[in-house]
């Protein structure tokens, strides 16, 4: 009987990895007549102007007719522009990362499209909640349960190993699952949503197949890609649209005066399978 060999990788999206001609990955490709007659993006800050580079000052005199609405300040320096707006988008980014142990990634995120200059993010904390993640969805559709059953029903346990003609069942098992994505409810609040949320890429890799009498140990591989950029469909819907916190991003993304750089997030996690002869 011929074996499958590990690794092996068992699953590949259709969509790549490293594709950094995705529509969420543009930038600075959009003028302010673009942003605002295509996009309604007019009111962007509550701090700044984008499109004068001016503070928003409100008016404050309580006899005034425009009590209550805001003007046009000081004319600022594009860096000190630059500054204020990230810092307004970093203060929203709160809602979304409430508590847990990752609230803090999507500040530090945000730090790194402004300073980063499009190179690839990666974090620890990410692994560890991908990881998590995985481990922790005991659904029947998950990718780690539907790997476990398809391996405790074709292992040959007289040859010790995973027949190679079977090895269609563990793509199927894979491709027909549910891959790890944080679209979660707690993810609203945790911080795992803002940053992640739905996934780019995925590959899942067997790396190690070990059977003893009546017993299997599994390692698996997964490497996740998510692209921290907005597109155009993203922002039309009034899901994204009715904050200002999207509404910043989108701009500081995609106005040819700015066009700080999105930029692809890594995770990856490994994970054990085990399990035993029926």
């Amino acid at each position: 009987m011929t074996a499958l060999q590990f690794p092996c990788i068992q699953f590949k999206t259709k969509k790549w990895m490293d594709d950094y001609g995705a529509q969420d990955m543009r930038c600075g490709d959009l003028t302010e007549e673009q942003l605002k007659s295509y996009y309604g993006r007019v009111d962007i800050s509550t701090r700044a102007n984008p499109y004068t580079l001016t503070k928003v000052t409100p008016f404050t005199q309580p006899q005034s007719m425009f009590y209550g609405s805001r003007g046009e300040g000081e004319k600022i320096s594009r860096q000190k522009y630059d500054n204020i707006l990230f810092d307004e988008f970093r203060d929203l980014s709160r809602l979304f990362s409430v508590y847990g142990p990752y609230k803090y990634l999507i500040e530090k995120m945000i730090t790194h499209m402004q300073n980063g200059n499009g190179t690839p993010f990666r974090d620890i904390a990410l692994d560890r909640a991908l990881r998590e993640h995985i481990i922790r969805d005991n659904t029947k559709n998950s990718t780690r349960w539907r790997l476990r059953e398809t391996l405790n029903d074709k292992i040959n346990w007289e040859e010790k190993c995973y027949p190679l003609k079977e090895t269609h069942w563990l793509k199927e098992a894979i491709s027909e699952g549910k891959l790890p994505k944080f679209d979660r409810f707690q993810d609203n609040f945790n911080g795992m949503g803002i940053t992640v949320h739905d996934t780019w890429a995925t590959h899942i890799t067997i790396q190690s197949l070990r059977i003893d009498n009546d017993r299997y140990r599994a390692v698996v591989h997964y490497k996740v890609q998510d692209h921290f950029g907005l597109d155009v469909n993203d922002i039309s819907t009034f899901k994204f649209n009715q904050f200002r916190f999207f509404r910043i991003w989108f701009v500081l993304q995609r106005y040819n005066q700015f066009g700080f750089r999105p930029f692809i997030t890594n995770m990856e996690a490994i994970i054990e399978i085990i399990g035993t002869r029926k």
